[in-house]
């Protein structure tokens, strides 16, 4: 391996264990007000932001950015600086992904932070506590749960997929006999960690998940054989000028394919 490559390898690593290390702080902060009744807000109508996520974003960006003062930071719970632009690396950061369950007591909620060069994530990790649960990945290191390699299954006879119904709805008839709909996930990064470990086939994401949303779990999901896709079936981009994605498909094989033409094709012509 070129001198280069084994620097550039290094340096992801790094960073992958920073944010392993502040990852599982933040989840720990964040669980001492899990099923707590913890202050509740909302933002932008009926989005809402508890106490938890203003502690958990605080210790984030507090460590993260005392490790790495040169690097840009995009987080939900943070005012976006557009100083961040002229950073080589952004972290890009969601301190609690799912509040509405993690309001509501669900487990299915996770700490999300990731690494982005050039609109790729370098490194990730989805801290998962009140499931017992980390994962984590590295641009070309394969996806981990616990310590575990973990991929995409095989699709079989029988496919799970999730996400707004009406989305799923536009699939072929041929498809639609195949499928078992999943209940609702609060979690988007979630979501796409269970497809990461083959517990879920795919999922629709609707229009407006955040680059923080989605930017450590694409690339946990990539490592483990999946594709987190838009409409015109390319991988979205993380911290540049526009945050904001419309809508998204996530999974492998055949069954990713047929969603590919719904997406691009909305309504149906």
């Amino acid at each position: 391996m070129p001198e280069t490559d084994v620097a550039a390898q290094a340096s992801m690593l790094a960073d992958l264990e920073l944010l392993r290390m502040a990852a599982a702080e933040a989840g720990r902060i964040a669980m001492g007000y899990f099923r707590r009744n913890p202050e509740v807000w909302f933002k932008g109508g009926n989005s809402p932001v508890s106490e938890a996520d203003y502690a958990a974003d605080r210790y984030l960006r507090e460590t993260l950015m005392a490790a790495r003062p040169d690097y840009g930071w995009l987080s939900e719970e943070t005012a976006d600086n557009p100083e961040r632009l002229g950073a080589r690396r952004t972290f890009v950061v969601d301190p609690i992904d799912g509040t509405r369950g993690f309001v509501e007591g669900r487990a299915e909620w996770c700490v999300s932070a990731a690494v982005v060069e050039n609109g790729r994530s370098l490194a990730g990790v989805l801290e998962c506590p009140a499931r017992g649960e980390t994962y984590w990945a590295v641009a070309g290191g394969g996806a981990y749960l616990n310590g575990d390699r973990i991929g995409v299954r095989a699709g079989g006879d029988r496919l799970s997929i999730a996400g707004p119904k009406p989305m799923i709805d536009r699939l072929p008839p041929q498809w639609q006999a195949r499928l078992d709909r999943v209940a609702y996930i609060p979690s988007l990064a979630y979501r796409l960690a269970m497809i990461a470990r083959g517990a879920l086939d795919a999922t629709f994401v609707k229009p407006n998940a955040h680059d923080w949303d989605i930017a450590a779990a694409e690339l946990i999901l990539h490592e483990a054989g999946g594709r987190l896709l838009d409409s015109g079936g390319g991988l979205p981009a993380f911290a540049g000028e526009q945050i904001v994605h419309g809508e998204l498909m996530a999974g492998s094989g055949e069954l990713l394919a047929a969603m590919a033409g719904v997406i691009a094709d909305p309504d149906g012509r």
